[in-house]
């Protein structure tokens, strides 16, 4: 095969599975009513004046499958860490007991759940236009190439079914999700 045309479905794959890497750290942030340090991802810690993500300054578990344990590495730590959770707006309200803060993770109601699956959807959404734009590119690239006929229908056949095994994977991923979501 041409190096161009394995160049073109290398990169093409490439972008599919950023978009597919995407939306698992997505889907991780939305939470399911189950406990998960996940949940706190995404949260900045003023650490001696620099934003900090929570898990560099502090151990992050769960004890049980509705609450989450903070335990900062410096006992000093934790009044900002317990603000920096408040400032996150997750809905949580955290517990400082002076060792450690604990987060007792409340349960979704019917109305919150129907809101989560539906923004797991847009994300799905979101990154199979993501993977169908990476095949476009791809083709409108292999066009400019100068190759046979066969090998360019060859190509954008393969490229095709890439996208298709990938549209298929987001389409698991999102009902995983949307079963673990509406799961009470």
């Amino acid at each position: 095969m041409n190096e161009e045309v394995q160049f073109i479905i290398d990169t093409t794959k490439e972008h599919m599975d950023n978009a597919l890497d995407h939306l698992n750290k997505e889907l991780a942030n939305i939470r399911a009513g189950k406990a998960s340090p996940a949940m706190l991802r995404g949260i900045q810690v003023d650490y001696y004046g620099s934003q900090t993500p929570l898990s560099q300054v502090a151990n992050i578990n769960t004890p049980d499958a509705r609450t989450i344990s903070v335990q900062p590495w410096e006992k000093n730590m934790l009044q900002e860490i317990e603000k920096a959770i408040m400032l996150a707006n997750l809905g949580f309200n955290p517990m400082n007991n002076g060792e450690s803060i604990i987060i007792n993770v409340p349960v979704l109601t019917e109305e919150r759940r129907k809101e989560l699956a539906k923004q797991a959807k847009a994300e799905a959404e979101s990154d199979k236009i993501s993977v169908r734009n990476a095949r476009r590119d791809a083709i409108h690239d292999l066009k400019k190439l100068d190759i046979s006929e066969d090998l360019e229908n060859n190509t954008i056949d393969e490229i095709q079914e890439l996208t298709d095994k990938y549209v298929k994977t987001i389409d698991d991923l999102y009902d995983k999700k949307e079963i673990e979501i509406m799961t009470i």
